[in-house]
């Protein structure tokens, strides 16, 4: 017979965290009145009606000098020159690849756009192209950056950077865009013994730290040795951790996921998904973020 768990309710106390916020953020519904303002210029998410600006979309108002916008709090990718995605490959066409980054049209990796195997620079021949899926084919997670967007919106991705390329071993996780802190950098070797990409599109992945990473390769050579049992560990803890943040809609940065890290060690890694105990370690993330910032 399959074991059963079984958990009694434990009456909790409200949690009250008493330290200081940060300004009050404009939240709006669709239909809602931004402002009646007619110096105002309208941006994403808004929409004029009666000299009245009024929101089209369920998120937080922004203003940038007279540009008023209100970014979607549940939405699909929208991305920007230099952001860090992680996204799957759809589809090889000529002299390019289709890559699923959760935006709205699917990205596009030019062949022109990546390392040559070995480093070398020189212009993609015609074997180059007939060798595109020994690069990279259907069903391949790859790291890139957005290098420019098009006019209907897609984005152009490159990889000529060594630390972008083919995942090879690892666990993805995909979350909502708006959760993933922007930072200087999205990769990030945590003490734990497990590094992360936190890519802007919302797509994570979580992978054992390599001693020695190999730089003739150009990013594309998967490595398929076996990983030790600890490291699994610390990656199924890294990951509950993740989905514990995010069920309380905590902001993701490499310090927030060390800190929920910390705090679920000891606990069990399946317990951290319980509620109360999930609860728990959040919470007193929370409080080490709030002392932290002071």
């Amino acid at each position: 017979m399959a074991a059963v768990t079984m958990r009694l309710p434990v009456p909790r106390k409200p949690a009250v965290v008493n330290a200081p916020r940060g300004p009050e953020k404009h939240l709006v519904a669709p239909g809602d009145t931004i402002t009646t303002d007619t110096g105002y210029m309208r941006g994403h998410g808004t929409y004029v009606e009666d000299d009245k600006l009024i929101a089209s979309v369920a998120g937080v108002v922004e203003r940038v000098n007279k540009l008023i916008c209100v970014r979607a709090l549940n939405t699909r990718y929208n991305g920007e020159v230099g952001d860090v995605v992680v996204g799957r490959i759809t589809e090889v066409q000529q002299k390019r690849w289709k890559v699923e980054t959760y935006s709205r049209l699917d990205s596009v990796l030019l062949l022109s756009s990546i390392n040559l195997p070995g480093g070398e620079l020189r212009r993609r021949s015609i074997e180059d192209e007939l060798a595109m899926r020994d690069c990279l084919q259907e069903g391949d997670l790859i790291s890139a950056e957005v290098q420019s967007v098009f006019t209907d919106g897609a984005l152009s991705l490159h990889t000529r950077s060594l630390k972008y390329g083919k995942l090879s071993q690892g666990v993805l996780i995909q979350v909502s865009p708006s959760l993933v802190k922007r930072q200087k950098t999205h990769f990030h070797d945590l003490p734990c013994g497990a590094s992360v990409i936190l890519g802007n599109n919302g797509y994570i992945w979580i992978y054992p730290t390599s001693e020695q990473r190999d730089e003739e390769t150009g990013g594309f050579i998967t490595n398929l040795e076996p990983v030790s049992m600890s490291d699994r560990e610390v990656i199924s803890r890294v990951r509950n951790c993740i989905v514990a943040l995010v069920t309380h809609k905590l902001m993701l940065f490499d310090t927030s996921i060390l800190y929920c890290y910390e705090a679920s060690l000891p606990h069990q890694i399946k317990d951290i998904l319980k509620p109360e105990v999930m609860e728990q370690i959040v919470l007193e993330t929370q409080h080490r973020l709030l002392d932290l910032e002071g």
